[in-house]
């Protein structure tokens, strides 16, 4: 079964955290993987629900584990809400924004216009995760969703793989703010399929035609399967074995991490 999904795969689609890396730990030689995907004919794109960095530091990050990606070749969560927000305003939105640097930042590149707790004129909360998290940000937010604000939540993973564990992710910061405002956030992010659509045609290829790699079953796996997606789960992340074989839909591929995968695929080649 699976060499009949591989010998019809025409490219990737990459999750990064817990498939990657843990953190700045490399999830295997990363060098020599892209090196094997290249070999191989695959296009591929990096896809990751994570909007704590911009795309520029994605690259920096892959470059310090020796792998160069096109242009292009990396999409983030915080990319796919400032798509969904400039069709959603098209003359501009003033946004308050509980996340990193990182997410202002590529939000600000949308004609939106990200603003502070002095600014009354809000359409829009946007919320991730939060390094410098307070309750005076939570509290702010938490008021303008229940004025009537549009709440937008980048993507809902609970936890992030760490090299100490499983953390906080942006799930958790979105969760408060669900139970302090009464309100549901309207998610970006996988398993939302936007994210995979616009992988899709940035490559150039049909959904039955890319194999989706990601360690989260309820966001990538889940994500993928909505895009018609072909599906495969590493173990490297924050889903376990046990846990695959009990969801729906199960991942049509499952390795101990992205190094075997490349390697069924090669030895399929050879």
């Amino acid at each position: 079964m699976v060499a009949d999904i591989l010998k019809n795969i025409k490219a990737l689609i990459i999750d990064m955290d817990g498939v990657l890396w843990r953190d700045s730990q490399p999830l295997g030689d990363l060098k020599g993987i892209f090196h094997s995907i290249e070999a191989l004919g695959l296009k591929y794109i990096l896809a990751t629900n994570n909007a704590t960095r911009t795309v520029d530091e994605y690259h920096q990050k892959l470059s310090g584990f020796g792998v160069t990606v096109p242009e292009g070749g990396i999409i983030n969560s915080a990319q796919a809400v400032g798509i969904y927000l400039a069709e959603q305003y098209p003359e501009g939105a003033n946004l308050y924004v509980v996340g990193q640097p990182s997410l202002k930042s590529t939000l600000s590149q949308y004609n939106l216009n990200v603003v502070d707790e002095n600014e009354k004129d809000v359409q829009v909360v946007v919320a991730s995760m939060d390094l410098s998290l307070s309750y005076q940000k939570l509290k702010h937010a938490s008021l303008l969703i229940q004025s009537g604000c549009e709440f937008i939540g980048t993507n809902p993973d609970r936890t992030l793989p760490t090299p100490e564990g499983l953390t906080p992710g942006s799930g958790t910061v979105i969760g408060a703010l669900e139970i302090a405002s009464g309100r549901t956030a309207k998610y970006i992010g996988k398993p939302e399929p936007l994210l995979y659509e616009m992988a899709l045609r940035r490559l150039g290829v049909r959904p039955e035609e890319t194999l989706a790699v990601g360690d989260r079953l309820e966001t990538d796996i889940i994500g993928a399967h909505a895009a018609g997606v072909h599906t495969a789960l590493v173990l490297t992340g924050a889903s376990t074995h046990e846990q695959a074989l009990a969801y729906n839909p199960k991942p049509e591929i499952i390795t101990q991490d992205f190094t075997e995968l490349m390697s069924i695929w090669t030895q399929r080649k050879n």
